[in-house]
């Protein structure tokens, strides 16, 4: 155990933070899981429980490969892999496949495997290192407007117009995280409110030319209407999810009814997933929620300092796309299972359980690791030759 963690690089608080979501999701996983073996008749709790173990240990795998990566390469890693993820989401936009019953155009089954992949996860994690990568690249020099809406904006343009027909949430998040980003990179304020102004006239003309003609594409514009419809409507497919999340929420109690005795798991639809957190504010209580609360805003402080310490704009840039997303979603998933925000389908991340959510965050966090490993690095180095004599004569001699 102790030579497994000499190999874990960067900041280990985050390693740390991330073993204890991981650890504790096993329980609610575990105790929502009867809700798809007893109602639903999938599987049984305990070949859910080993699936979300294999799932997570593909996850540390991933993380733990990708530390040792230089993070320098990912720039130009995105660059090779946008052209990949523009054909995925192309891809997953024209079949889709069904899951659980249900039309899951943002998912494609991965083959001899029977695993479904969310296409639009992985791209946006691909979006977010392309434009850290330009705005890095751009950050000495006055960025044209013309320039950066044919090297910058088009792309971001192409991810979202082929993420928003199948995933509405995942297009607002993932345009927000990049108005975030790069007005943390320097980009000119006058331009964003032209790109804000454009992307909501194209919002406008999509839902107008869906309606117009409804059968010409895939979409879930029905969906959004609804959902926003029956926001706070409990005779609503939408209403009745987050009924029963408030229940969950209300019997909670100060310290909950205890793991596994949670009565709404039974009644409650995507317990495992999407609404996990009313599960543990149910079985855990207040107290427990509040420490996983305290849990993601530890990891975004720890976040912060990775980026704070990264010693070129690159690596802060990086760190603040790939990072801050995964809290943001977090605190995204806990607001729709309080009624805060509509039905969005987020999950929890490092809890809820799925594949293609815990590996892509733990890919980001891996970016992340690799980061600070590479600042732990330099200042190694840095102590060894100010404590290296030859190093000191070195320096005398030159001057």
């Amino acid at each position: 155990m102790r030579e497994l963690f000499r190999h874990l690089e960067g900041d280990r608080a985050i390693w740390a933070l991330v073993a204890i979501l991981a650890i504790f999701s096993f329980m609610p996983v575990y105790s929502a899981s009867t809700n798809l073996v007893y109602v639903v008749g999938n599987g049984s709790t305990m070949g859910h429980l080993v699936k979300h173990a294999v799932l997570l240990s593909m996850g540390f795998a991933i993380m733990f490969a990708i530390q040792k990566v230089p993070y320098r390469y990912f720039s130009g890693g995105s660059v090779l892999l946008f052209p990949l993820v523009i054909a995925l989401l192309l891809y997953t936009l024209l079949q889709g496949v069904t899951i659980g019953g249900a039309n899951a155009s943002r998912w494609i089954q991965v083959p001899f495997v029977g695993v479904g992949f969310q296409t639009s996860t992985l791209a946006s994690l691909v979006l977010m290192v392309y434009v850290a990568r330009y705005l890095a690249r751009n950050k000495d020099i006055e960025i044209q407007f013309k320039e950066s809406f044919l090297q910058l904006w088009i792309p971001v343009g192409m991810t979202l117009v082929l993420i928003l027909p199948a995933n509405f949430s995942t297009t607002a998040i993932l345009f927000c995280m990049v108005l975030v980003l790069v007005y943390l990179g320097g980009y000119p304020i006058r331009y964003l409110l032209y790109i804000v102004g454009v992307a909501l006239a194209s919002l406008a003309f999509f839902v107008l030319v869906v309606k117009a003609f409804p059968d010409a594409m895939p979409n879930r514009v029905n969906t959004w209407q609804h959902r926003i419809e029956n926001f706070s409507n409990s005779d609503a497919e939408e209403g009745y999810q987050v009924e029963k999340a408030k229940i969950a929420i209300a019997t909670g109690g100060l310290t909950g009814r205890g793991p596994g005795k949670s009565i709404q798991k039974n009644f409650l639809p995507q317990s495992t997933s999407d609404f996990i957190f009313a599960i543990i504010v149910e079985e855990y209580g207040l107290v427990g929620s509040f420490l996983v609360l305290f849990f993601y805003f530890l990891l975004l402080f720890r976040i912060f300092v990775a980026a704070k310490k990264a010693g070129t704009v690159f690596g802060t840039l990086l760190v603040i796309a790939v990072g801050i997303p995964i809290v943001f979603q977090a605190m995204i998933n806990m607001a729709v299972a309080t009624n805060l925000l509509p039905v969005t389908g987020q999950t929890l991340p490092l809890i809820s359980s799925g594949g293609t959510s815990i590996w892509m965050t733990c890919l980001a966090l891996g970016i992340v690791l690799s980061v600070s490993a590479a600042q732990d690095v330099t200042e190694t180095q840095l102590e060894e030759e100010s404590e290296d004599p030859l190093s000191v004569l070195q320096q005398t001699r030159d001057r």
